[in-house]
């Protein structure tokens, strides 16, 4: 009788150790598949991120393109500026030839008058 109540014993030990290892076993496969899942959702996220970036990437580069558009506009319009200074120069100069004009003919009518006793206008 003692062998049969130990065998018994031995048979509800092997099935409680049966049950402890299916249910860690379990629980250890629950936690993969978490772990799984997380990485996967980890990777989609990654996808998107990427997408986005490449998303800003491809608007970084319409800015360099749109940047270096202005650099050449602003080059052609530098050239029009300085066409436009040396004008202004040009104009200062022309105003300062014809004030010294104005001042040489009123001096030539001063000269003119006094010369045919013209009463001054």
């Amino acid at each position: 009788m003692a062998g049969k109540v130990q065998q018994e014993e031995r048979d509800q030990l092997a099935e409680s150790l049966d049950d402890l290892f299916t249910s860690v076993s379990t629980m250890i496969k629950g936690d993969l598949q978490g772990t799984n899942n997380l990485l996967e959702l980890l990777e989609k996220m990654n996808l998107r991120v990427a997408e986005e970036y490449k998303g800003f990437g491809d608007v970084a580069s319409g800015l360099r393109v749109f940047v270096e558009q202005l650099k050449s506009k602003s080059g052609s319009f530098d050239d029009y500026v300085q066409q436009i200074d040396a004008i202004e120069q040009q104009v200062t100069e022309f105003e300062a030839v014809i004030s010294m004009l104005d001042k040489y003919v009123s001096l030539l009518e001063t000269k003119v008058q006094s010369v045919y006793q013209i009463p001054p206008s």
